[in-house]
């Protein structure tokens, strides 16, 4: 239950202690089996649509986050991939194209990044990762705002939300500053939020 008397950050960080804490104990009771299984494939809509695209974003998992990567290999071994890559801390998040056995570097967020030399690339569709989100394509993330500035200034590129099922929640609360997806996959299923999938 979301407090309406406390403010929108708020509220926001509330919610991401919670989910967070959700996710850590979903993510613990999973067998390896589960883990291994979820985010294999590509739902065919997605594979669909991405075969039009050249370059497709996604990220390198850090903590309870699902790992895209193994469902995205074949994007990745034509060059076609690319992962968020922050200079510094105040720096704006760009991407850089990335090939599985090249070399990562970690980031002024302890997340793991090309390095600085790795080719600048402009993803047509960016897979992102969730801390919590709801069906009409509302999201809650780090916190940093850096997906949401990402998005505002490349309005055309796909936003795609990556979660585990148990980080659902009924409504997300949001500001003008935040920039709704357009689906949402999850271990058990595509949720579309949009006309645009």
């Amino acid at each position: 239950m979301t407090d309406l008397r406390a403010s929108l950050p708020e509220q926001k960080q509330k919610l991401r202690e919670r989910l967070r804490f959700r996710r850590r104990h979903f993510v613990a009771s999973l067998d390896r089996m589960a883990k291994l299984a979820a985010f294999r494939a590509l739902p065919a809509p997605l594979a669909e649509r991405l075969a039009d695209h050249a370059v497709v974003g996604a990220y390198v998992a850090h903590g309870d986050e699902p790992d895209v990567l193994p469902m995205l290999a074949d994007l990745a071994a034509t060059g076609a991939l690319a992962l968020p890559h922050h200079a510094g801390r105040v720096a704006e998040m760009r991407f850089r194209r990335w090939r599985p056995g090249e070399s990562l570097v970690t980031g002024p967020w302890g997340t793991r990044q090309p390095d600085d030399g790795a080719p600048l690339a402009e993803p047509h569709a960016i897979f992102c990762p969730l801390v919590g989100f709801d069906r009409r394509g509302g999201r809650i993330g780090q916190g940093g705002g850096h997906y949401d500035r990402y998005f505002a200034a490349h309005p055309a590129a796909l936003r795609i939300g990556i979660g585990w099922s148990v980080q659902e929640i009924d409504a997300c609360p949001r500001d003008s500053a935040d920039i709704a997806l357009d689906a949402i996959l999850t271990e058990q299923e595509l949720i579309l939020c949009g006309d645009r999938l």
